[in-house]
């Protein structure tokens, strides 16, 4: 199954990009011995309407732009379950032994998510109920999809 995250804004060069690069790149590496696959950061530019609503349905449109058909969507969102590690990496593989081609994991702009996108996402999860800046949501979804292929795997970087 390819994985891809799909974040509204950029991450520019730094520390921040560096760590979520590296992640990342252990999850492509890691992956493929379980069949998982890293496909891409498709990163859009943050919407330029004046209202919020405008804004949220825009960068909904820049991401079904970005779904490949037929698409497992997980949306990342503070009103979204939260999961323990094992409980996520066991999500991934639920999808991935369900034979599902392709999986999306989206990080919202600063105005939230799209009603309509809500609602046709097959997951909404979050990181705790605190908001966290765009940057950390992206490293911590790095490391987790790295953390989910090591537990599916059998590897020891996961201690709980």
């Amino acid at each position: 199954m390819r994985v891809g995250l799909f974040a509204v804004g950029r991450l520019k060069a730094g520390p921040e990009k560096d760590l979520a690069a590296r992640y990342l790149d252990r999850f492509a590496k890691a992956g493929p011995a379980i069949g998982l696959e890293f496909s891409r950061v498709f990163e859009v530019q943050e919407s330029r309407l004046p209202q919020p609503e405008g804004r949220k349905r825009e960068e909904a449109a820049m991401l079904e732009k970005a779904l490949p058909d037929g698409s497992v969507l997980i949306l990342l969102d503070e009103r979204g379950k939260a999961l323990g590690s094992e409980d996520f990496a066991s999500l991934i593989g639920r999808y991935r032994d369900d034979g599902k081609r392709d999986l999306m994991i989206a990080i919202g702009g600063a105005d939230g998510l799209d009603p309509d996108l809500v609602s046709r996402a097959d997951s909404q999860i979050c990181f705790g109920k605190m908001t966290w800046p765009h940057q950390l949501v992206r490293i911590m979804a790095a490391e987790q999809l790295y953390r989910a292929v090591t537990i599916l795997s059998g590897h020891p970087y996961h201690r709980a």
